[in-house]
């Protein structure tokens, strides 16, 4: 319903009033957390054929080949799903050896790509596969509990962890332990992971790292180098300078879908929403506008808004802002301790979609 509304010392907005998700509190049943496990929309129509391989890294080339092989493994299907020609003139055969694979390769390689390709890949209805974060994954044990999330995913073909984060002990045994029971049901696994703590600057560790803090899974990994330069480690890129409230408020009620809250209201609501329903907190939403952005007061708080910093990047949705920029979100302890690298990569999304923002700010 449109309406009329003042904005202090402004001529009236003759728009539609925006959302607020501090006003939405959604409740997700169980079977929605499950058939939402799919690669994001950003990754909706990549497929092993739109992977570009630099020739100058032929470890790119023979991870498409290993990877389409292992899905046509788990299926005997064609590993792309189509009668086209297959990868380079070569017949995909299914990998011998353990059930799960592990990609190992620096920011920028394309290893999402990649792990979604193999998820579309797999000649499996996609009720029966599954693909998500590491985030995603221990949220939806959080959300079902553990029994039930092991009941819910036994019967999947295949489930694809994107971005294992090794930086909280409590969390890596919990999935550990869940991919174990998967395992045992005969679960294909397959994943990439981030980086550890400390090692930062390296862009990368080796697949040592990750398969020994997963301990007993280790031998249901197979690791795959994937070499390349590193692009986006390169340090973060300047945020946007923000805008005013009046701006951000003006773009948000001349924007259809808008969201409009004030940041620290925001930041207290999102302690009363379980992080696996974030995703559904922006349903319908098609750009979300913050007023007065501080700095995030505590980890609890830093930690929730991450989460809802890659739901948002997930559904590339633009995010306005006033106030800080996003580069001062965190504090430099944040940025110096053990889930420095979560704080990076949000302040990284939120800084493209603040980018992408930019036209909803009449000129």
């Amino acid at each position: 319903m449109s309406s009329s509304t003042a904005v202090p010392g402004q001529s009236p907005i003759a728009e539609t009033a925006p959302l607020s998700l501090c006003a939405l509190e959604p409740h997700v049943p169980a079977d929605r957390l499950v058939a939402e496990m799919v690669p994001p929309p950003r990754f909706d129509s990549v497929r092993f054929d739109t992977y570009v391989p630099d020739p100058d890294q032929p470890s790119q080339v023979e991870a498409v080949k290993v990877l389409s092989g292992f899905a046509t493994g788990l299926g005997g299907a064609h590993a792309t799903g189509t009668g086209k020609r297959k990868w380079f003139g070569r017949k995909a055969t299914p990998v011998a050896g353990p059930l799960g694979v592990y990609l190992d390769g620096g920011y920028g390689v394309g290893k999402t790509h990649l792990l979604a390709s193999l998820w579309h890949a797999t000649p499996a209805a996609p009720s029966l596969k599954a693909f998500g974060t590491f985030v995603e994954l221990t949220n939806l044990v959080g959300a079902l509990g553990f029994q039930q999330t092991v009941q819910t995913l036994s019967g999947h073909r295949l489930l694809c962890i994107d971005e294992f984060e090794l930086d909280d002990p409590g969390d890596t045994v919990l999935v550990s332990s869940l991919l174990s029971r998967l395992v045992e049901a005969g679960v294909a696994l397959a994943a990439t992971s981030n980086t550890l703590p400390g090692k930062l600057g390296e862009g990368r560790f080796a697949a040592a790292d990750f398969l020994r803090e997963i301990q007993g899974l280790s031998s249901h990994f197979r690791p795959l180098r994937i070499d390349g330069e590193d692009y986006r480690h390169r340090g973060l890129p300047e945020a946007p300078a923000p805008y005013s409230d009046e701006q951000v408020t003006r773009a948000a009620y001349a924007t259809a879908g808008a969201s409009l809250d004030d940041f620290p209201a925001l930041l207290d609501h999102l302690a009363r929403v379980h992080p696996s329903r974030y995703g559904a907190l922006t349903d319908g939403v098609r750009a979300v506008c913050l007023t007065d952005v501080q700095p995030v007061p505590d980890q609890s708080t830093a930690l929730r808004l991450v989460v809802l910093a890659d739901r948002l990047y997930d559904r590339e949705i633009p995010v306005l802002a006033s106030g800080l920029p996003f580069d001062r979100l965190f504090s430099d302890e944040m940025l110096n301790g053990g889930y420095r690298k979560k704080y990076f990569r949000a302040i990284s999304r939120l800084t493209a979609l603040a980018r992408d923002a930019k036209g909803l700010v009449a000129q």
